[in-house]
């Protein structure tokens, strides 16, 4: 994981000096270990040219949590009147990382956000009513109910809610990775799926990862994922090989459908957000029972 916590303040000074941060996920380009093959890209492999970005992407409807970087989201069905999400990683939760198989539904919360405007602006404090979903299992999200509604949020920000897609995404696209912690943003494309991405304990299915140009460091964690081209959330940015080593804590290594492992070095990797939105109802409310959903249950 991209630590949410341990050496921010470091960070902070090797960042000034202009020197990426060893704690963090680090900047190298892609060095693949030893001679193991790189895995099979998985399906949805349409390509996309890489040359026309169409239009920046901002920092509206981002925000900064105390250790990571979240987003106000909504699904294509969410209500103005519905209490707001905010989407992050599971293991930015204040109550620590699930353990494998863990997953939270409906835990209370008091968590505050800081809301940022488009040029990266902290513009007010947003709430958690609750930690609706959280897991680090087959995936790597939290969502956060908040005490406002999206109606509430945009009367007195003026600041609308960052749309969920819902197709699975496509190699090739052009993306920014949106950190409301930093106040950074990062643009490449996606290069590509992996079938199971492991680090440590945990194994997450049918990740994101990124062309080298998105080195994104610790800090950046739960930053949106954003398809240039629609302004939509299709990943939640989670991890990257910082230093070398096979599937321990901070250097997850890819695994094909045949079991191939291969390690990237200074590669970053993000979680596929577009099966969220089939798990919530009306009302925002998480329906873990709903049809299409799958989400682990606890």
């Amino acid at each position: 994981m991209q630590k949410p916590l341990v050496g921010a303040l470091f960070a902070v000074l090797l960042l000034g000096a202009g020197i990426a941060p060893a704690t963090a996920a680090t900047s190298r380009a892609a060095a693949p270990i030893g001679t193991v093959e790189a895995a099979a890209p998985a399906a949805h492999t349409t390509l996309r040219t890489e040359a026309v970005r169409p239009k920046a992407v901002g920092f509206a409807g981002t925000v900064a949590l105390s250790n990571c970087s979240g987003s106000v989201v909504r699904t294509p069905d969410s209500q103005p009147d519905d209490p707001a999400l905010v989407l992050s990683n599971g293991h930015c939760l204040e109550t620590g990382f699930p353990a494998p198989g863990t997953v939270l539904v409906n835990r209370s919360s008091s968590r505050s956000f800081t809301l940022l405007n488009a040029s990266g602006s902290g513009i007010g404090t947003v709430r958690a009513s609750k930690i609706a979903y959280g897991t680090m299992t087959d995936t790597d999200i939290s969502v956060y109910q908040l005490t406002s509604t999206y109606a509430q949020i945009e009367s007195t920000y003026g600041i609308k809610a960052l749309e969920l897609n819902t197709a699975h995404p496509v190699e090739g696209t052009a993306i920014t990775v949106v950190s409301g912690y930093w106040k950074r943003t990062y643009s490449c494309n996606i290069d590509g799926f992996v079938y199971r991405l492991k680090e440590g304990g945990w194994t997450w299915k049918d990740s994101v990862r990124y062309t080298s140009a998105c080195q994104t460091i610790g800090g950046t964690s739960g930053s949106p994922v954003i398809d240039d081209a629609t302004g939509k959330v299709v990943a939640v940015n989670n991890t990257g090989n910082e230093d070398g080593q096979q599937c321990t804590d901070n250097n997850p290594c890819e695994v094909d459908e045949d079991g191939q492992v291969t390690v990237r070095q200074g590669i970053n990797y993000a979680q596929e957000t577009y099966g969220i939105a089939a798990c919530i109802g009306a009302g925002n409310v998480f329906d873990l029972d709903r049809a299409g959903c799958t989400l682990p249950k606890p």
